[in-house]
C-alpha cells in the first residue's frame, strides 16, 4: 500500500510541474502554487524531487525558476559548472558540468 501512494504522489508531483511550466508566462502565481503543492506532496510521502523538478525550484526563496525568472551562465574557471541565477531572491546555484573523455 505505501508503495502506491509514493507512485501516486510522484505521478501528481510531475504534473503539477508540467502545469506550472504551462501556465508559467501568464498566470505566474499559479505557477508558483504548483511549485508549493509539488514540494509539499514529496514531503508529506517522503519523496525526495528528481533532479529534473529539483532545479526547477530555487533553493533560496522556494519559488519556480522558469528561464524568464533565471539566468543561467557556463563558467570555466577551476572545474567547469554551469551556474543559475534566481532573479527574484538573487541565489546562486552552482551545477558541477563534467566533460566527457575522448
Amino acid at each position: 500500500m505505501p508503495d502506491n501512494s509514493r507512485r501516486l504522489a510522484s505521478e501528481r508531483i510531475r504534473i503539477l510541474f508540467t502545469l506550472a511550466e504551462r501556465e508559467d508566462r501568464e498566470h505566474s502565481e499559479r505557477a508558483q502554487r504548483y511549485t508549493a503543492l509539488a514540494r509539499r506532496i514529496a514531503s508529506r510521502n517522503r519523496i525526495h524531487l528528481s533532479p529534473e523538478f529539483k532545479r526547477r525550484v530555487c533553493p533560496g526563496c522556494k519559488s519556480y525558476m522558469s528561464p524568464s525568472k533565471s539566468r543561467t551562465r557556463i563558467r570555466q574557471e577551476r572545474e567547469p559548472h554551469i551556474t543559475v541565477t534566481c532573479l527574484q531572491c538573487g541565489h546562486i546555484t552552482r551545477i558541477p558540468f563534467r566533460r566527457r573523455k575522448p
